[in-house]
């Protein structure tokens, strides 16, 4: 199978990648849905109000406890997923890559285009004048206030909020423009930004993911993403 996406890699001119949280799961990263996932594990509340709109602006300082416990992980490296699309970026074949992920570890890898739907950990705003701050001007600060005394708050997609619309629009410029559409390290569970492969009109839709999806696609492939990409050779 690696051999077929190999051919389907070097075939085509205008790839655009869409991941998930497997592609950074194998950099060290902590998924939610899996068994050692965040919703499984044991909280005063269930990650999915912890991290929503509502319990950002109503509990500020355990928001960002368990924010800066969970989310924010600065030491890890970017793994062969991140490294390949890279290669791939830089030979012309890769377009755009599209994450749900927002480590920012494809930007540490050096790629370029990256289009983060669901926002980063490395930038905030604050919420009454709206002046921008970086990752380190709040780290670790229980509640991390503007000059103006405003509260400062992540640039990352919490429950109960849309998504960044000119990321999405982005995205579905990418994707509905593409050859080839490659789903990395998702079970394409989380709407609306699962829905963007429904934009795609190209002609091969590959998916690699370690659980069998239920989706019409060129090819399939159910192995570790970073073990996949490390297989794949672009020519010059």
């Amino acid at each position: 199978m690696t051999e077929e996406l190999n051919k389907i890699i070097n075939e085509s001119n205008n790839i655009v990648f869409f991941g998930g949280a497997g592609v950074s799961t194998e950099s060290g990263v902590p998924d939610f849905r899996s068994v050692d996932g965040l919703y499984n594990q044991k909280y005063d509340y269930p990650p999915e109000i912890m991290l929503s709109h509502m319990f950002f602006f109503s509990k500020t300082k355990e928001f960002y406890k368990f924010y800066f416990d969970k989310l924010v992980h600065t030491s890890l490296l970017p793994n062969n997923c991140h490294k390949k699309l890279k290669e791939l970026e830089d030979a012309g074949k890769l377009k755009a890559i599209i994450t749900q992920n927002i480590d920012g570890l494809h930007e540490k890898a050096g790629s370029k285009n990256v289009i983060p739907i669901h926002g980063t950990i490395y930038r905030y705003h604050c919420v009454k004048c709206n002046k921008e701050y970086k990752l380190d001007d709040v780290l670790n600060k229980e509640i991390p206030t503007c000059t103006c005394s405003g509260l400062i708050k992540p640039d990352v997609v919490l429950y109960g909020e849309p998504l960044y619309e000119d990321y999405y629009e982005k995205a579905i410029k990418y994707i509905s423009e593409a050859d080839t559409l490659i789903v990395g390290g998702t079970s394409l569970n989380v709407y609306p930004a699962a829905g963007l492969i429904n934009c795609f009109r190209g002609k091969n839709l590959v998916i690699i993911n370690k659980e069998k999806l239920n989706v019409n696609c060129t090819l399939q492939i159910n192995e570790p993403i970073g073990k996949v990409f490390s297989k794949i050779k672009t020519k010059d």
